[in-house]
């Protein structure tokens, strides 16, 4: 028999990339996770890592082994939705990770609203950034994501997660109120092609999504400024530092004397809202409530 914990071991070797992270993942030692390939290894009679350099790569025989892994997790957690619909009790505990603007925009709201139902659900959030979001869904710290499915996440056809489209946000331009760019009819993204951009720091979603926008435009952004809350991108923009690419769920202060402008033209960029579930778990009842709750925040059926 296998031990499944040990091939949760292997998946997240793969997903992680080195032993050490993976263990910071797992919340074990990276001694700890050895041993448990080790032992995978002798129950399966096959050698799963070899040596390369300083670290480690997965043999043909473990690669083979992850593809029966994500089924066999995936039928794992179909039989845990099963088993909970058959369960006496619809309430429980929902553990969610997110992007910050979208936790303020859908996540909050739908977690007052499961709090408030007969059967309640207590939900517990995390401000993470989505490529965060899916290691914590697959070590098992989170149940549900809603994330940015920005180019570097795992495809929508990944074994391990389902997809669950909430909405498309479109990006506004933000200027200063007494901007040339503000007093205008219609406006292009490339029309700002000039202008320095304050962005959120690099590695976040929101900077990969401004460098697609406006590479898609014709341009490269002249990065004046890099801060991480929109907060403070807004306070730039306000003192004439620069321009943005501000989502339109994120709200501007009443004190930052802004514009914020809809694009007109190609492209009229917009960040995909998607939660995500490890796959085989939206039917779990707490899941699928969780989904639904978000679902009604974001303002479409579910």
């Amino acid at each position: 028999m296998i031990d499944l914990r040990r091939l949760q071991v292997l998946r997240m070797l793969a997903s992680c990339g080195t032993v050490t992270a993976t263990a910071r993942s797992l919340h074990l030692t990276p001694s700890a996770v050895s041993q448990q390939i080790r032992q995978l290894s002798r129950e399966l009679d096959v050698e799963l890592l070899s040596q390369e350099g300083r670290g480690v790569r997965l043999t043909s025989a473990a690669l083979a082994l992850l593809e029966h892994a994500d089924a066999i997790y995936e039928r794992w957690e179909r039989l845990r939705a099963e088993l909970a619909v058959h369960g006496e009790h619809r309430g429980g505990r929902l553990r969610v990770c997110g992007v910050s603007s979208v936790i303020a925009a859908l996540v909050a709201p739908a977690a007052a609203a499961l709090a408030a139902e007969p059967e309640p659900v207590a939900v517990t959030i995390a401000e993470e950034e989505t490529k965060d979001c899916f290691e914590l869904l697959l070590n098992g710290d989170a149940d549900l994501a809603v994330v940015l499915p920005t180019a570097d996440v795992p495809p929508i056809d990944d074994p391990r997660f389902e997809q669950h489209v909430l909405l498309d946000d479109p990006q506004d331009l933000l200027v200063r109120a007494d901007h040339p760019l503000a007093g205008r009819d219609r406006i292009e993204l490339a029309d700002a092609a000039r202008e320095p951009w304050v962005v959120k720091i690099q590695g976040n979603d929101s900077h990969q999504l401004l460098l697609a926008a406006c590479g898609s435009a014709g341009f490269t952004p002249r990065i004046g400024h890099q801060v991480k809350e929109w907060y403070a991108v807004s306070a730039l923009v306000a003192e004439g530092l620069g321009v943005c690419l501000l989502p339109r769920m994120v709200p501007i202060p009443a004190s930052h004397a802004v514009v914020r402008l809809n694009l007109t033209g190609t492209p009229q960029p917009s960040r995909r809202i998607a939660a995500y579930v490890r796959r085989g778990g939206a039917g779990h009842p707490v899941l699928a409530r969780g989904l639904e709750a978000l679902a009604a925040a974001a303002g479409k059926p579910a």
